[in-house]
């Protein structure tokens, strides 16, 4: 459940004082408290990124590669307690901790091996002379991030900024604390001056000061549309270029001709990975009504399957949400969408266990006129819907305020890509569930935000370009 623009708008304009807080949500046993930074730490912050700017460093790009690289090879070499601290802080599986730690190595060596290629100038034909675009730092950063992946939301931003040379001042979720302090060591331990990533546990408030900074070029968040809402405006207010990713509805539609099996297996991996809470998750399952009841006994079989518990334990294929919060807030969720007519085909309800658990649940029958229709489940909810045909399953997948990932199951490929090309959103996958990697764009449209992480793309939002003429003399 997100916040509503108004609330964050308050938020932001008034201030929350945010509690940084360490909380096992398996056991929900606290583990360790961070005091806030004050307003004179991030000065402090801004003075430091602002010598880095005026530094040999933005000059420096075999030594912003060595950075890069020696990230990769630490984190790798420190994969197992990272993981751990992920597992700890929100509930990840201890396996996916993993994989998301050998994901933030690849990154950070994606713009490594890219980063004197993407800094190249460009030439451009002109009948007035030579002319190029050279690409410089824009300045320092304001990164506004969620817990939902601990390390690898820090690197998509890290990675790209360091290659160009703009410092960031990062102000992560107020759960995964231990992942934020990790992560700016992490970065000095590679020698990396002060100031290059700053880490701050501050107040929605304070990052609003940040943004007006005038030292201040560039903003990104990964959070709810409220939230990016109320950035959006300060940013805007202040000149300042902002990217958002503000979470999705995705879509994960299944034809007639589909292999069933597969898409089986890979929609429910797809929809419980990370305990359902990924902005890219599989979220409403679009079902040719020919394999509707099929597919639909074949999730509940994968679903009736899975293995609550510690999410430490190797064995466990689902772990708890990651707070008391987010268990409530899905909890009034689902019984919202069943009073409004949704039918519970497995699950609905919390599970009595010590941690914050919600049963494995799908939800079918959802109308228009059902606010569950539109909203986003962070949790380990599927919504099923029927089409009788390819252009009934296009008129219910764009009937969505967000567009950030989807999926199409289909053996016939040009009858897929035909459909993707039909689908509103940023990213689809044919065959797959939606992923990430490092070379390919990561971003949305709609109330699923704007701009780009990752590949080319996402480098190029930062950078100032600089265009140089020089006039033909004959002209």
């Amino acid at each position: 459940m997100r916040l509503g623009f108004e609330q964050a708008k308050l938020i932001i304009e008034k201030g929350k004082i945010m509690a940084y807080q360490s909380i096992n949500p398996f056991t929900n046993q606290k583990l360790k408290d961070y005091p806030s930074h004050s307003d004179q730490d991030i000065q402090n912050a801004l003075d430091a990124a602002e010598q880095i700017l005026k530094s040999d460093w933005s000059q420096q790009v075999d030594t912003r590669i060595e950075v890069l690289r020696k990230l990769a090879s630490n984190m790798r070499e420190q994969k197992s307690e990272l993981a751990k601290l992920m597992t700890l802080d929100m509930g990840k599986l201890i396996k996916q901790s993993e994989g998301e730690i050998e994901t933030c190595a690849k990154i950070a060596e994606y713009y490594a091996d890219h980063a004197k290629e993407f800094l190249a100038p460009v030439s451009y034909e002109t009948e007035l002379g030579e002319a190029w675009v050279e690409h410089h730092p824009l300045g320092i950063i304001m990164a506004v991030e969620p817990w939902n992946f601990p390390f690898y939301q820090l690197m998509r931003v890290f990675a790209p900024n360091c290659a160009i040379g703009n410092p960031v001042l990062a102000k992560h979720a107020g759960i995964v604390p231990q992942c934020a302090e990790a992560f700016e060591q992490l970065v000095l331990d590679t020698g990396a001056p002060k100031g290059v990533w700053t880490n701050l546990f501050i107040s929605s408030d304070q990052v609003a000061e940040v943004i007006a900074d005038k030292r201040v070029r560039g903003v990104a968040l990964t959070g709810s549309e409220g939230a990016g809402s109320a950035v959006a405006e300060q940013a805007g207010k202040h000149l300042k270029k902002s990217t958002l990713e503000l979470g999705g509805n995705d879509v994960f539609i299944v034809l007639d001709d589909a292999d069933l099996e597969r898409a089986i297996k890979l929609g429910c991996q797809a929809r419980v990975n990370n305990a359902g809470q990924v902005c890219t998750a599989a979220k409403r399952f679009i079902l040719h009504e020919k394999i509707a009841e099929q597919f639909k006994a074949g999730m509940l079989k994968a679903f009736e399957q899975l293995k609550l518990g510690d999410p430490l334990d190797p064995e466990t294929t689902l772990g708890p949400l990651s707070s008391k919060d987010a268990l409530e807030k899905l909890s009034e969720q689902v019984e919202k969408a069943v009073a409004q007519g949704a039918t519970v085909v497995t699950g609905g309800k919390a599970v009595e266990h010590q941690g914050n658990f919600y049963a494995p649940t799908i939800l079918e029958n959802i109308t228009r006129e059902n606010e569950a229709w539109y909203e986003e489940f962070f949790g380990p909810v599927a919504q099923i819907y029927v089409a009788k045909d390819d252009d009934e399953i296009v008129e219910i997948a764009n009937d969505s305020n967000y567009g950030l990932g989807g999926v199409i199951h289909s053996q016939d490929i040009e009858r897929a890509k035909k459909l993707a090309s039909r689908v509103e959103t940023g990213m689809i996958w044919i065959n797959w569930f939606t992923d990430t990697t490092p070379e390919l764009p990561f971003g949305g449209i709609k109330n699923s935000g704007y701009g780009h992480e990752l590949s080319i793309d996402g480098f190029r939002e930062f950078v100032q370009k600089k265009l140089v003429v020089v006039k033909s003399p004959k002209k």
